[in-house]
């Protein structure tokens, strides 16, 4: 899908300029420099002038925050400070976007339990391959699932056009509310050696509003050879665009 095809269905304007702030950094597994490199210059394209951090120091700036549009996150675990926190809830209610897929926003400051208040979805687990297939990499993490689109994606402009499709990758297990939007989920099966006892659907797309904001999640992504992947690429881009004031 080219730019052009994704910035018209996701009902943006490319001519108006704008200002992302992309917040990265955290574990390093999740590749978050060349994770957000992938879309920085997507965004240039469609007229966003894009500072980079490297910490949620910029989310206490509120002078900075009012003039930001969107915010892109990929920052797994870390910590964020009470004023950083209380700066970045100010800055989406006042409408500013705020986007990301995978750990980088979905495993985000579990010490902090208002940002998972905000997000609407909190990581819980991947379940991985059978305890004898393990061998200590993140690989252990890779299975097979499919990410399936609920009816309301057919009319969405993130997901318009986007049918069920399989990756093999960590399928993330998450704890949510009925406040997001789910337009896309996963379910995790029974296997013969978990201890739960039917399958478990998770959300895996949603979107959340937030004040005047808007929230875009997208759980696939855990490396840059999924965020490649052309279904996921295609909803991240939409999602970004979608997202932003």
């Amino acid at each position: 899908m080219t730019d052009a095809d994704t910035a018209t269905l996701s009902g943006f304007d490319p001519t108006r300029p704008r200002h992302a702030v992309v917040v990265r950094g955290g574990w390093d597994g999740h590749q978050p420099v060349e994770a957000t490199d992938l879309f920085i210059p997507f965004l240039e394209r469609h007229g966003f002038t894009v500072d980079v951090f490297d910490s949620p120091a910029p989310y206490a700036d509120a002078e900075r925050m009012a003039d930001t549009d969107l915010i892109v996150q990929c920052m797994t675990m870390s910590t964020i400070e009470k004023e950083q926190f209380t700066g970045l809830r100010a800055a989406i209610e006042a409408g500013t976007g705020f986007a990301g897929w995978h750990g980088g926003i979905a495993d985000s400051y579990r010490n902090t339990s208002d940002y998972l208040h905000l997000v609407g979805g909190q990581f819980a687990c991947h379940p991985g391959k059978h305890p004898d297939e393990l061998v200590g990499e993140q690989s252990d993490n890779y299975v097979p699932y499919r990410i399936e689109m609920l009816p309301a994606a057919a009319e969405h402009p993130i997901t318009a056009g986007v049918g069920d499709f399989d990756l093999v990758t960590e399928q993330y297990w998450v704890l949510s509310d009925d406040y997001v939007d789910v337009l896309a989920t996963t379910t995790q099966a029974v296997r013969e050696w978990d201890p739960w006892h039917r399958p478990v659907t998770s959300p895996a797309i949603w979107t959340r509003q937030w004040g005047q904001g808007r929230i875009f999640v997208c759980t696939p992504g855990h490396r840059v050879e999924i965020l490649e992947v052309p279904q996921v690429d295609t909803l991240v881009k939409r999602g970004l665009l979608w997202a932003s004031r």
